[in-house]
């Protein structure tokens, strides 16, 4: 008798739970690839647009995508360089960093600019020398244990044949030192290389209630609804550059396609191909969200669902995440292994 109350009782938790996250995605503005930090009372977002950076900034996050916001252009490629995408904002040392991709087609590489506050005057673009200097694009900084590190999606050799995530050490938010270390490539079919696609992109790090270390990043071809959010969780006492201590979700964790969403996880209702979020954390940096039931913000990219899928069509919404304990992950080949640490519960 007393186990049927106890299961009644956690039935009823959780039906409570999924009730209180069932509120609408609220569209912020047109776009893709959104980067948003808060310092103080402030929101701070960062776009590219035509050859040049833009940063916005309101005293709320629907704030940055309302008419009349302050938005003003940081910076211009007066080189002509090309294509400028998916520019990551975050802050260390007092100072502003605004990481961006340019070039044109296998000339990708990775520039950052900087300035003493988000809104302030950023310098000229400095080209970071990361290692073995191949197509690289979606390149995040952040600081674990406290060693600064890079981490972004790009290729092997100079052939366009996967996007795979690739990591290296720091010695300053603009300095790369030592090798690359692969820690990610497409590798399951049946959920990670959707109609022939192999991309493992826009990664974002972020702790845990634990303190272990997640790059959740989005996984298939950005210009289809089979998009996604999935996640990896480093070991227990792992180092970062070690790609056997890093365990993979088993699926995906944010997106559309039931069958292709890890067990125990249900696809998305109001929007296709969720993908490239950003955590919103005060200014940037990646310390550990508080665990329990309360919903923490996050921002992601995708389209309405009932509109066609392209890339004209995406836009930035809000959602909410919980942390949720006791997830299994795993880490296939030769080392293959099972491990069990927090994951993400997103909610549209």
């Amino acid at each position: 008798m007393m186990a049927r109350i106890h299961l009644l009782s956690t039935l009823v938790t959780v039906l409570g739970l999924l009730v209180s996250f069932s509120s609408a995605a609220t569209k912020i503005r047109p776009g893709a690839d959104p980067t948003i930090m808060k310092v103080g009372d402030m929101y701070y977002s960062a776009e590219a647009a035509g050859t040049g950076i833009f940063v916005r900034r309101a005293s709320s996050l629907i704030g940055l995508g309302e008419d009349g916001v302050d938005r003003k252009q940081v910076w211009t490629d007066s080189n002509k360089v090309g294509a400028v995408w998916a520019p990551q904002i975050s802050r260390d040392g007092g100072r502003t960093y605004i990481y961006f991709t340019m070039g044109q087609s296998a000339a990708h590489r990775m520039y950052v600019i900087e300035a003493s506050e988000p809104f302030g005057l950023y310098s000229q673009e400095k080209k970071l020398n990361l290692p073995d200097d191949q197509w690289a694009i979606d390149g995040a900084h952040f600081k674990y244990e406290g060693q600064h590190y890079f981490v972004w999606s790009g290729w092997k050799d100079s052939t366009n044949s996967q996007q795979n995530l690739y990591i290296c050490k720091m010695t300053s938010p603009t300095q790369p030192t030592g090798a690359r270390y692969l820690i990610s490539q497409p590798a399951e079919p049946s959920w990670e290389q959707a109609d022939g696609s192999r991309i493992n992109e826009g990664p974002e790090p972020i702790l845990d209630p634990e303190g272990r270390l997640h790059i959740a990043y989005s996984a298939n071809g950005s210009w289809g609804t089979k998009y996604c959010i999935a996640d990896l969780r480093l070991k227990k006492g792992g180092n970062p550059l070690q790609l056997w201590d890093w365990f993979k979700s088993n699926g995906c964790l944010f997106g559309s396609y039931a069958e292709r969403m890890m067990s125990g996880w249900t696809p998305t209702v109001q929007i296709d191909g969720p993908g490239h979020n950003t955590w919103v954390m005060p200014n940037g940096e990646i310390s550990s969200s508080p665990k329990g039931t309360n919903r923490i913000p996050f921002v992601f990219h995708g389209v309405p669902k009932g509109t066609e899928y392209k890339w004209a069509n995406r836009k930035w919404f809000t959602g909410s995440f919980v942390w949720w304990a006791g997830t299994n992950y795993h880490r296939g080949g030769e080392h293959a292994a099972d491990d069990k640490g927090y994951s993400f519960k997103f909610f549209e």
